[in-house]
């Protein structure tokens, strides 16, 4: 039997006071409707995403499912029914999209519920640790009879832990019955998805409960509520990154993506951020302060401390990039280093050439982007500036200040300064000469006598 999921995404973040749809707001750098179509995409054969006009973003992050769209904001049943025709003739289950954090296990759960047979519909549940706003569910016989508001529950049903998480699920033409007879009986006059639960105990059928933790089935409203669950996200990426031999001596310190790619024995720090889009080889270490977004690091390098690794750099196989030091759309080659307060943008360093301290690529000028080639066994002295576009041949010496304008072939020693000159004696007739204006009432900054004004 086909089994769909509706995700109900046409919400706003009226709560967060923010203008992006709630649908988009990240968790762990991926948008909630992300996570919980991944996790329907494990259960469902179908997934139908329910969403506003003009929510392209939403529209977007939906584009591998079927859309539907509430034209206006009536409430949950509403938007249930803009998807109806896209039911089918199986099990349907009804799902928010801030509950993002449900995992497999649960919707399987949800499902065997209903499949179990003795009951039509099957209710996701609760037990938060403070069910003060939640609405409560009454159980008789260990079925569902009806959902409680918070506002409008006795002190008696007040005492009920069990609360509603939302999702039900049911067989599509019970679930389009049900629907049809929902009315905007409320103070609000919306139509409430919650009302099925009535309308299927007043047929005489039964609903099932099915109790999910509350960190999965949390729903998030505030931006308090997305940083909680945003801590769950990352307690399962660490927990998972622990489990497949990731090395983490501080893991509550560590932020991991959805998407970050850690192999057994890497070994991270305290205190290092990964953005979306790293890939981590065998036996890498990422020290402390470290921030890594979309790049590849090789296996046996080392990152940091206080190193930035920008979108399309590759760190390749026992390279080493040192504290302070950027690199953006570069590849490090094989145990290549640059250890120490440098800027690479744009730029390729072969094989085992070393970037000594404050050396920066010189890639932007103004209007576009131009690369550097830095050869195998290159040598770059410090405090030297490489002027984009430009080559520097494999073993070659860049001498240490230089500022480099044009190719350098192989094995070629390039002085790109000034030419020096020593003046004996020149530095104590300097100090004389100031020592002297000082005694005699103090210099300005350019070094001219001041006038004494007492």
């Amino acid at each position: 039997m086909v089994a769909t999921a509706v995700i109900l995404a046409a919400g706003q973040s009226s709560r967060m006071k923010s203008a992006l749809p709630k649908a988009l707001h990240p968790l762990a750098h991926r948008p909630m409707i992300a996570h919980l179509l991944a996790a329907c995409e494990a259960v469902f054969d179908h997934i139908v995403v329910v969403a506003a006009p003009g929510m392209e973003g939403v529209a977007a992050a939906a584009a591998a499912h079927t859309l539907a769209l509430q034209q206006t904001p009536r409430g949950t049943a509403d938007a249930a029914r803009a998807a109806a025709a896209q039911f089918g003739a199986g099990e349907v289950a009804i799902l928010y999209v801030d509950n993002p954090l449900l995992t497999p296990e649960t919707l399987r759960a949800l499902l065997a519920r209903l499949r179990a047979g003795d009951a039509a519909l099957a209710l996701l549940t609760t037990r938060p640790d403070d069910p003060t706003p939640y609405g409560r569910v009454v159980l008789e016989g260990g079925y569902v009879t009806r959902i409680v508001e918070a506002a409008d529950a006795t002190a008696e049903q007040c005492a009920i832990g069990l609360c509603n998480a939302g999702g039900i699920a049911a067989r599509a033409a019970d679930l389009r019955r049900w629907l049809g007879q929902v009315r905007p009986d409320n103070a609000k006059g919306e139509y409430y998805l919650t009302d099925v639960v009535a309308l299927a105990a007043g047929e005489g059928l039964r609903a099932g409960a099915v109790e999910a933790p509350f960190t999965e089935a949390r729903g998030i409203n505030t931006r308090a509520e997305l940083a909680a669950a945003e801590a769950t996200v990352q307690g399962r990426l660490r927990a998972a990154a622990l489990a497949a031999g990731v090395g983490m001596a501080a893991p509550e310190t560590v932020f991991l993506a959805a998407d970050t790619v850690l192999a057994p024995d890497v070994t991270i720090a305290p205190n290092v951020v990964f953005g979306p889009g790293v890939a981590v080889a065998a036996g890498a270490e990422i020290r402390s302060f470290s921030h890594l977004e979309g790049c590849r690091v090789g296996a046996g390098a080392v990152v940091g401390p206080f190193a930035r690794l920008r979108p399309g750099t590759v760190v390749e196989a026992r390279a080493q990039v040192g504290n302070f030091v950027e690199l953006k759309a570069a590849t490090l080659g094989e145990g290549a280093k640059a250890n120490h307060l440098s800027y690479l943008g744009d730029a390729t360093v072969g094989a085992g050439a070393n970037i000594g301290a404050g050396t920066i690529t010189c890639n932007y000028d103004g209007f576009g982007k131009y690369r550097t080639e830095i050869g195998p066994g290159a040598f770059i002295g410090s405090n030297s500036a490489l002027v984009a576009p430009v080559t520097v041949g494999a073993g070659a010496i860049v001498a240490a200040g230089s500022v480099i304008t044009a190719a350098v072939g192989a094995d070629e020693l390039a002085l790109g300064r000034a030419r020096q000159r020593n003046k004996p004696g020149a530095a104590a007739a300097f100090r004389a000469a100031r020592q002297g204006v000082a005694k005699q009432g103090g210099v300005t900054q350019g070094g001219a006598k001041q006038g004494a004004k007492g």
